[in-house]
């Protein structure tokens, strides 16, 4: 299977659902494209340059998270593989098909449409830069080998150590602008996943997220872990935004 697009998809709650993607258009430098989808429930943030790769989908229950879609020739195949590799399949619909990952992490397989143009970072005031530009999947540490070995095979993208041995880079295409990271979690059972800023500068970009209603989670030496207006976790990353690196 060749991956040829990512786009993560933020589910939000249908009582925060304004409030999130004005926070979350605010904070990536997007426009919000009209809305589309049976119930007007899907809508992309567009980004000033390149193709989109930030989605919004307003749920009815449930807390919402964040999903993985996979942009590839033929979905059908694409599918089978991933199951071949220990996915389940979850449900089909005519524009996408919902699976899980061993793990039980919900991604959709969908039809490439031509998306190509990876985007560029947003200069801020300040000369601060930074862009949303990686997924990092949140693995039970029971699961993590066997859900490190899956995507690596899915997406045919070699992994990498990273300077803390819980995390595992996937070497991503330098044509895309989503990444993905593995994180292995030493609490929960239950596999999740959160948006990550690249910035050149992480106190400035923590300072502007604040002016728009998140809050400081808590401070590490290479990132902070920041809770948006709605109280969903995400990390602002000391790693170049050029580069994701």
């Amino acid at each position: 299977m060749q991956v040829r697009w990512l786009t993560a998809f933020l589910d939000l709650p249908a009582a925060r659902f304004g409030e999130e993607v004005r926070f979350w258009r605010a904070i990536s430098g997007s426009t919000v494209s009209p809305p589309r989808g049976e119930h007007r429930e899907f809508a992309s943030l567009e980004p000033f340059t390149g193709d989109p790769h930030l989605r919004v989908q307003r749920v009815d229950d449930g807390p919402g998270g964040v999903h993985l879609d996979i942009h590839v020739d033929d979905m059908h195949s694409a599918a089978a593989e991933a199951i071949g590799l220990g996915a389940t399949r979850e449900r089909d619909f005519p524009t996408h098909l919902v699976l899980r990952s061993p793990a039980g992490f919900r991604f959709c397989i969908v039809p490439w449409e031509g998306e190509s143009e990876r985007s560029r970072p947003i200069r801020w005031p300040g000369d601060a830069i930074s862009i949303v530009d990686q997924l990092c999947i949140d693995i039970p540490a029971a699961d993590f080998d066997e859900e490190t070995s899956f995507w690596t095979a899915l997406t045919g993208w070699e992994p990498a150590a990273a300077a803390r041995e819980e995390f595992v880079h996937l070497t991503r295409d330098p044509g895309l602008t989503l990444g993905l990271l593995l994180q292995r979690v030493e609490s929960g059972d239950t596999v999740s996943a959160h948006l990550d800023v690249a910035a050149n500068s992480v106190d400035d970009e923590v300072a502007r997220h604040e002016g728009w209603g998140a809050r400081v989670v808590e401070r590490f030496p290479n990132w902070t872990t920041m809770a948006d207006p709605a109280g969903r976790y995400y990390c602002i990353t000391a790693r170049n935004p050029r580069t994701g690196i």
